[in-house]
């Protein structure tokens, strides 16, 4: 079974233009014609941009859609930023950019990371742009370059020596973005970042140390390729500490940010957890079948929760014929009730009845009871209060294939197995494309200790402090006015953030450089003046 179209979102494609004034062009009837109206004086206060320098992670490169390409840099919000302190002495900015306007990486020609997203009206999906990466990391770049943002970085990779060290990939001790822009393979990014004497930065770290884990959907099997566990406190004060105490003695006036929380991000927001359709011709037609078969899951909870097992009914599965249904998760942090189901139902009369309904032998209810107890003995049905990742919405509705060929070598007909393995609908789907409450507690208490620690070392150093938490958290739930173009944290049709769910639009990143201009200005006693966002996009067609 195959379910399509499950994930509908209603998308509408609005198209942005800036719209020029012409008043220019009307002479002012309180100045000589001669005459041409003075120019603003822009000053930077007692701040000193002659030499800015920004270092963070893919928030401060410039990354959307998915990766890091050469249009989108030039949006990055420190790009934006030295534009306007160059109207006040700053001097030239660079940035480790690459080569095209396709993104992704290359490693000795093998693609290691993919192209941009963009949207594609016609099907109303986002997708990859058509070509191929010509970035590849062995071609190494030289600097110095005043963005040091270094995608995927954590707090504490920005003083690991050889981080850009190739030899270190295989090991993933190195970072293939800082692999190409490193001044030497033993250098750290923090080291490249002050051998420039910057006369004032920004910083911009953090988000990692957290997101990481939640947008595996808080895997915690040390052995998955997705397991990216939350920085333990202590790892991420030490790494603050040293990072701004270095930035600030060396360069008294700069600007430092705090984490966003990871529920105002399309990425955590966008995927319903009732997303199964009764109008789904793929889906509709199987409920009986499925009520059916969880009909005989559900006495064993009922049977279970009689015996002394607290909330077992809680873990019934009932798809609605007349509403969407959520789908089935695994909750590790439930009980494990395996041993219990397949007990019960190694014990039920009427269990070798329901097996051979299904084409198999009476003798297999032995094989059936284990496989039922080993796929759901931590299951259940989704709920308000658990976030579905945005990767989850191409994956619900189809046959794992890894658990069909399982199934199959179990004794089940292909069919059967492939029934018995539809991603969110008879197969629970796996921690990772959901991240529950007491996942998200841990995401969100970690995301306050660490905002804590930033906070105290902007007050300890009196730095410039942009508090994005409550700025995303006030786009989220009210929107955000930016000139003439009303900013939400809609996926897709907001403008606040690109394709990838996480990362800003070039329109973000300009709101961001707003905010930041806003706050340096009362800080060092600045003027300069911000940027229009309506001339940077808010979602990419091409």
């Amino acid at each position: 079974m195959k379910l399509n179209n499950i994930w509908l979102l209603a998308i509408l494609l609005i198209g942005f233009t800036a719209c020029e004034s012409d008043d220019d062009s009307l002479s002012d009837p309180l100045i000589p014609e001669t005459q041409t109206a003075p120019s603003p004086v822009y000053t930077s206060g007692t701040a000193d941009f002659t030499t800015f320098v920004a270092v963070g992670n893919s928030l401060t490169a410039g990354f959307s859609d998915g990766t890091l390409f050469m249009r989108g840099q030039e949006a990055s919000f420190p790009n934006i930023l030295a534009q306007q302190f160059a109207l006040a002495g700053g001097g030239n900015f660079t940035q480790p950019l690459i080569n095209d306007n396709v993104g992704g990486l290359l490693l000795a020609g093998t693609q290691i990371a993919g192209p941009r997203l963009i949207f594609n009206p016609a099907s109303q999906t986002p997708g990859p742009v058509s070509g191929t990466p010509t970035t590849d990391i062995t071609n190494v770049i030289s600097g110095p370059f005043n963005n040091m943002g270094v995608p995927g970085a954590k707090s504490s990779d920005l003083l690991e020596t050889g981080y850009g060290n190739i030899a270190n990939l295989v090991s993933e001790t190195a970072n293939p973005y800082f692999i190409r822009m490193a001044s030497t393979p033993n250098a750290s990014v923090l080291q490249d970042a002050l051998a420039q004497n910057p006369t004032f930065f920004s910083l911009w770290i953090g988000n990692n140390d957290v997101l990481g884990y939640a947008a595996s959907g808080g895997e915690s099997n040390i052995d998955s390729p997705d397991y990216d566990p939350i920085t333990d406190q202590a790892t991420f004060d030490g790494a603050m500490n040293a990072i701004v105490a270095s930035l600030a003695t060396n360069t008294p006036n700069g600007i430092i940010a705090n984490i966003p929380n990871v529920t105002d991000a399309p990425y955590f927001t966008t995927v319903p957890f009732a997303p199964l359709s009764p109008a789904d011709p793929d889906f509709g037609p199987q409920i009986p079948t499925l009520n059916g078969i969880f009909g005989q899951l559900n006495q064993v909870f009922a049977f279970l929760e009689s015996q002394g097992i607290p909330n077992a009914t809680d873990r019934q599965i009932v798809f609605s014929q007349t509403a969407a249904s959520a789908v089935v998760i695994k909750d590790e942090s439930l009980m494990d009730l395996s041993a219990q189901i397949e007990a019960v139902l190694n014990a039920s009369p009427t269990f070798p009845a329901f097996v051979q309904s299904f084409g198999l032998p009476a003798a297999a209810a032995p094989i059936v009871a284990n496989l039922f107890g080993a796929v759901y003995g931590q299951a259940r049905q989704a709920n308000a209060n658990d976030l579905l990742v945005l990767p989850s919405s191409s994956i619900i509705g189809t046959v794992n294939e890894a658990q069909a060929d399982f199934l199959q070598a179990s004794g089940l007909p292909e069919a059967l197995a492939n029934q018995f393995a539809v991603e969110g609908v008879s197969l629970p789907l796996a921690d990772k494309w959901v991240v529950i409450p007491t996942e998200l507690t841990e995401i969100q208490n970690a995301t306050a200790a660490f905002n804590q620690t930033i906070n105290n070392l902007a007050t300890q150093y009196d730095l410039a402090f942009f508090d994005v938490n409550t700025f995303f958290g006030g786009v989220a739930s009210n929107g955000f006015q930016a000139g003439s173009a009303f900013l939400t944290a809609d996926y897709v049709t907001g403008g606040t953030f690109s394709l990838d769910g996480v990362h800003p639009s070039p329109r973000g990143y300009a709101v961001i450089a707003n905010q930041m201009i806003g706050l340096i200005n009362t800080k060092y006693g600045s003027n300069l003046p911000t940027v229009n966002p309506i001339d940077y996009t808010g979602l990419y067609i091409n």
